[in-house]
């Protein structure tokens, strides 16, 4: 039963490396979920993952306490919700570009909106790029984030920026690819002849 339990699960959620900025290679990887206990209800189009969940496919990880994925009808993933202390994202993307990893005590996954929501003690980073708060929201298809420094309604949540209820955002210079551009010397102007007097 748990074996049958776990094969209709990881077919349920073979799909939740869709989204445009992963590694186009990760659809095509199984995805396994460890943790110490699990209930899928298919009616619902739910499963539910608690204790040590780890979610891999291909370059995605994710870690946390409980895991909640939801599915349509075709068993392809819509959004899951990950809590824990801390739960943590992790995904190569496509093209070269440097790995995408968030923590916080909620994350949320959106592979069909490419959409990331990191919630509580936020922290999300790309290379050097470091984006902290309350809450970040990442739309990987556009390049766009947001963030709060506090949660709505209370200014004094424990958030890991440099002071809290503010957001902390670094954005490191582009590296150059070609030599450094050269500044001209002046050009000596010669003696200056003093005016007659």
């Amino acid at each position: 039963m748990r074996s049958r339990l776990l094969l209709e699960v990881l077919l349920l959620l073979a799909v939740i490396g869709q989204p445009t900025y992963a590694l186009s290679t990760d659809i095509e990887q199984p995805i396994e979920i460890e943790a110490d206990s699990g209930e899928f209800d298919e009616s619902a189009g739910r499963t539910v993952y608690n204790g040590n969940v780890i979610v891999t496919q291909g370059s995605l990880r994710m870690t946390g306490d409980r895991l909640i994925a939801n599915f349509d009808e075709n068993r392809v993933i819509i959004d899951a919700y990950l809590n824990g202390a801390p739960a943590t994202f992790h995904q190569t993307p496509d093209g070269g570009k440097q790995d995408i990893d968030a923590v916080g005590n909620k994350i949320e996954y959106h592979p069909r909106r490419n959409l990331i929501f990191v919630i509580e003690r936020a922290r999300l980073t790309q290379g050097e790029r470091v984006f902290e708060g309350y809450r970040i929201n990442y739309d990987t298809k556009r390049s766009i984030i947001t963030g709060t420094g506090t949660k709505p309604g209370n200014a004094k949540s424990g958030v890991p920026a440099s002071k809290p209820g503010r957001v902390k955002v670094v954005i490191p210079p582009k590296k150059r690819t070609g030599p450094p551009a050269t500044v001209s010397p002046a050009v000596p102007e010669g003696p200056r002849r003093m005016p007659p007097q």
